[in-house]
């Protein structure tokens, strides 16, 4: 049972880390045609956040780029996983939440932003997590 947990998990935390790094990969123009691109990303933005002033757009952009970049990065290779996987599920729900208000809940839960968040939660609350770095640099202390 405890293996299945494990593979659970680690899946769980690898799929999350790709989502985030997707997301990033697309508004920095990676996925070539199937990108978003920067420009239309803060333009997402400021109507994602529709009940803040437009010229706050371009920060917040920036700053859920680096918080997304950091999360899907320390997600993969396994590093500080119940913090970052908290942090994960925080700036998501305040996503889907900003999401809410400015579109509607449909688009939240279409996209599945309340699931996403919630898995990020249920990952945030184990005690050990297998195939990380953070177990490695803990077996060679």
């Amino acid at each position: 049972m405890k293996t299945k947990q494990d593979i659970a998990v680690f899946l769980l935390r690898i799929t999350l880390a790709t989502g985030f790094l997707s997301a990033v990969a697309s508004r920095l123009g990676f996925w070539g045609s199937y990108s978003s691109g920067w420009k239309n990303f803060v333009s997402y933005t400021a109507e994602t956040n529709s009940f803040l002033p437009q010229t706050f757009a371009p920060g917040i952009a920036l700053l859920s780029t680096i918080t997304e970049l950091s999360i899907g990065i320390f997600l993969l290779v396994g590093y500080q996983i119940s913090k970052t996987a908290l942090s994960a599920s925080i700036l998501t729900l305040l996503f889907a939440l900003a999401m809410s208000i400015s579109f509607g809940c449909k688009e939240p839960l279409d996209y599945s932003v309340f699931a996403f968040s919630a898995g990020a939660f249920l990952l945030s609350t184990f005690s050990r997590y297998k195939w990380t770095l953070e177990e490695f640099l803990n077996t060679i202390k």
